[in-house]
């Protein structure tokens, strides 16, 4: 969801499409900007409908860093595609409406900023091992959907109505120090994390009371979120990245985020192992939040991805080797989905506000958004198997086939489409069974009756925080819904040892529907719309 999360002070804009304006190579080309893109470009199309509309100036992109050498290679490519492309127009489905869009990442961008590096004090490790392993993928910078939405949830329930918990202290919520602080004493725990000290304090003090080693924590002073909820979406983090190490083991998959898997990198038996220390330091973590009702919701959820792997060893309930498509076989497929994708979601949505003390009502919307959200967001994801290449996706498409599953598109499309009943029960284990499944589904409607659903859930989540306060965290969750609808994927290239050539460059913005290029940490990234 939402490319624009990669980009930070430390990239480099060598592409921008432009919708509709007459475009010259200054225009396409962001060489020192200053201004966010976004704002720019509604700006310039804005100019002459609305004089009123301004450019909101945000620091996103200066970087006081000297040139270095691929910074020198960039200024190349810039010159490459204005010299290659001086009159040709990128068309865009981005379309301008003359008002600035929200950017739900700038919502919440103090918090974002620490995430990573909170989530990696959490899962220090005296094993060296075992700590890089674990540690693996905090390495690349991740969507971080899960808790950016934790945190435009809390933000967003800040001013919403209040209805104090029995059997809650809040002091938990409201202290820095306190979701540090362990139960039990450590000499009972022996949980060794070097990067917190756990085992040099008592139990009576926290590990960020000494002022020595409360810089170590990054906290932004920002009374809206709470500490307790901040360390949830750190919290939701870490259970997502501990799904994606099992499910790579599971899967067989080679490459995560354009690099390659853990299991690959150090074989199964470390990325298994990896990710069960991770949902151990979860489960830590959770536990000194000291919310019985949270605790239980986020210990549910590691069920409820165990329970989606294990449906989603079956296409249908009945797992019959030439099965009928029937309206089970739909809804099967959403319970698997909610369980294995949208169960997360949900359930720190809920978390988030019930630890903002929020009332019944509150909480419960919090969950209807995150549930119909999660769900839209699955069913996107779903498409993008069939309508973009591996590269794009940062991972191999049309995987799911290759695993044997049926997702959104292929069961829709086998509603009128019997055949596909033999390849489903086969799980498309027989040569030429993947390429003819991805046919069927282009020719028929199954994509758009896939996004039909996803558009439907969007609407839904939208309509359920309908009754929250106004303020940019209600529409930055609005946003997030029209985002799924509009689903970045980036291509993340390695650049180190691999040069790009000047046509390759001009191929890339010309065949790909470039919206956006720029450079990040070695990488060229892109993004586009996917209709």
């Amino acid at each position: 969801m939402g490319g624009r999360g990669r980009i930070s002070p430390k990239s480099t804009i060598i592409w921008q499409s432009t919708a509709t304006a007459p475009t010259t190579a200054s225009s396409r080309l962001n060489l020192n900007p200053s201004v966010c893109l976004w704002c720019r470009t509604r700006s310039h199309y804005s100019k002459s409908a609305s004089p009123a509309v301004q450019v909101q100036s945000r620091r996103l992109f200066s970087s006081s860093s000297p040139q270095t050498s691929w910074a020198a290679a960039v200024q190349k490519i810039q010159s490459t595609v204005a010299e290659v492309l001086p009159s040709t127009t990128i068309s865009s489905s981005r379309q301008s409406t003359g008002n600035i869009t929200i950017d739900p990442l700038k919502i919440v961008a103090k918090e974002l900023k620490f995430l990573n590096k909170n989530i990696r004090q959490l899962l220090g490790s005296g094993h060296p091992i075992l700590d890089t392993v674990a540690k693996y993928y905090t390495q690349s910078e991740g969507k971080h959907v899960r808790p950016l939405l934790v945190l435009l949830m809390s933000r967003a329930t800040a001013f919403a109505a209040k209805q104090p918990r029995p059997r809650y202290d809040v002091q938990h919520t409201l202290s820095r120090s306190a979701i540090d602080t362990p139960i039990s004493s450590p000499s009972v725990l022996l949980d060794k994390n070097p990067d917190k000290d756990l085992m040099n304090y008592s139990s009576a003090v926290s590990p960020l009371t000494d002022a020595s080693n409360e810089t170590k924590y990054a906290f932004p002073n920002d009374t809206a979120i709470l500490p307790s909820q901040r360390r949830l979406a750190e919290i939701t983090e870490l259970i997502h990245t501990a799904s994606l190490l099992h499910d790579d083991v599971i899967d067989h998959s080679t490459t995560r985020r354009s690099a390659p898997s853990a299991n690959t990198t150090f074989g199964n038996k470390m990325a298994v192992l990896a990710g069960d220390f991770m949902l151990g330091r979860a489960s830590v973590a959770l536990a000194r939040l000291r919310d019985p009702e949270v605790t239980e919701l986020l210990a549910t959820v590691i069920a409820n991805l165990v329970e989606g792997e294990f449906m989603q060893l079956k296409n249908t309930a009945s797992d019959e080797k030439n099965p009928s498509w029937s309206e089970q076989t739909i809804s099967y497929y959403l319970q698997k989905t909610y369980l294995k994708s949208a169960s997360l979601i949900s359930k720190s949505c809920r978390a988030a506000a019930l630890l903002g003390q929020c009332a019944p009502n509150v909480v419960e919307a919090a969950y209807q958004y995150g549930k119909n959200l999660g769900l839209a967001f699955q069913l996107v994801d779903d498409m993008l198997d069939y309508t973009i290449s591996g590269t794009e996706l940062g991972k191999p498409a049309g995987a799911d086939l290759e695993l044997g599953l049926a997702t959104a598109p292929l069961l829709f499309a086998w509603r009128n489409r019997p055949e596909l009943g033999l390849l489903v029960g086969r799980k498309f284990s027989k040569e030429g069974d993947v390429q003819k499944a991805r046919d069927i589904v282009s020719q028929s409607d199954g994509l758009e009756q896939t996004r039909a659903l996803a558009q439907e859930y969007a609407d839904k989540a939208v309509s359920s925080i309908s009754a929250f306060p106004p303020g940019e965290a209600k529409d930055g969750l609005e946003e997030m819904c029209m985002k799924v609808m509009k689903r970045r994927k980036m291509l993340a290239s390695p650049m180190e040892n691999q040069a790009y050539e000047k046509r390759e460059v001009v191929d890339m913005v010309i065949e790909r529907g470039v919206d956006l290029a720029y450079v990040l940490n070695g990488s060229l990234f892109y993004e586009h719309t996917i209709s």
